[in-house]
């Protein structure tokens, strides 16, 4: 990252999917329950296995979750209850100890993992080193399944554009997202809003909190960095690094982009966000979930 990005005194941080692009239930109700059962062979339970998933990843406290931490809760419970995952401590292990939870930081502990037990016991797969090789697989068959979507189906929400124009008028703006690269880029490109970002980091360069991180790194005061999204995720990235929250409420996604321009942005500009107004904020996003 140039440190010539920090230009303003203010930040805004943008989640992407299910915060300013419509594509998080479609993405998820499409391509990444499906392609979990077609990659573990759950047609049995697909019903079952299929409601699960969304619940996880779209109408419960682990919304936004990243796509390995959630396959790992759903593999951990289908283990469980229905059929025996062979491996699964290992994916538990990765997620939990990797630096970056994407495909690249995948592939690349897999090849070293690979290489060193060819080493120690000659050819072979074990159930550890192939349940991560089933996770890969899915991760690459969800990407392939989502450029597949029609590209209708891949929009921003209703006042998006407006709230970033008006962020860009007073802040830095950049996108902050758990998702894959290209299909962020491609999104936000297509619906014309890249051009309304500074900066486009995703899984790639870290989680959230990283990202955040890396970003304060440049100069930032946290009292003017504001983080906005959509998932409990995004708001634990936040408070991890001392920086403020505005929250896009799941079905109500119109009104807090309007809110976010008419409320939110003066209330960072005049210095008084954080309080009373960030506390409402954060106890009417926690209520907006299912437990």
């Amino acid at each position: 990252m140039d440190a010539s990005f920090l230009r303003k005194k203010y930040l805004v941080c943008v989640d992407s999917d299910g915060c300013a692009m419509d594509t998080m239930s479609s993405k998820h109700i499409q391509c990444f329950g499906p392609c979990l059962v077609e990659e573990w062979g759950l047609e049995a339970w697909r019903k079952a296995v299929l409601s699960r998933w969304n619940q996880i990843n779209l109408y419960a406290r682990t919304r936004g979750i990243n796509r390995f931490k959630g396959l790992a809760i759903i593999l951990e419970e289908i283990d469980r209850k229905y059929m025996g995952i062979p491996g699964i401590e290992a994916l538990k292990d990765w997620v939990q100890e990797t630096l970056a939870l994407s495909e690249t930081a995948l592939q690349q502990y897999l090849e070293k993992a690979q290489s060193e037990r060819l080493q120690a016991v000659g050819t072979g797969i074990s159930p550890e080193t192939e349940i991560l090789r089933k996770a890969l697989s899915w991760s690459r068959r969800v990407n392939r399944q989502i450029q597949a979507m029609p590209q209708d189906e891949k929009h921003a929400f209703p006042g998006v554009k407006e709230g970033l124009e008006h962020a860009r008028q007073l802040a830095d703006v950049a996108i902050v997202s758990s998702a894959n690269r290209q299909a962020v880029e491609e999104e936000w490109q297509r619906c014309a809003l890249l051009e309304l970002v500074d900066l486009l980091m995703t899984q790639e360069q870290g989680s959230k909190s990283h990202c955040i991180r890396r970003l304060l790194e440049q100069g930032y005061d946290p009292a003017c960095v504001l983080m906005v999204g959509d998932a409990l995720g995004d708001l634990e990235a936040a408070l991890e690094n001392g920086v403020l929250f505005y929250p896009i409420l799941a079905g109500k996604e119109e009104a807090s982009w309007r809110e976010f321009v008419c409320e939110a942005l003066p209330q960072l500009e005049q210095g008084s966000y954080a309080g009373n107004y960030q506390q409402q904020k954060i106890r009417k996003f926690q209520e907006n979930f299912s437990s």
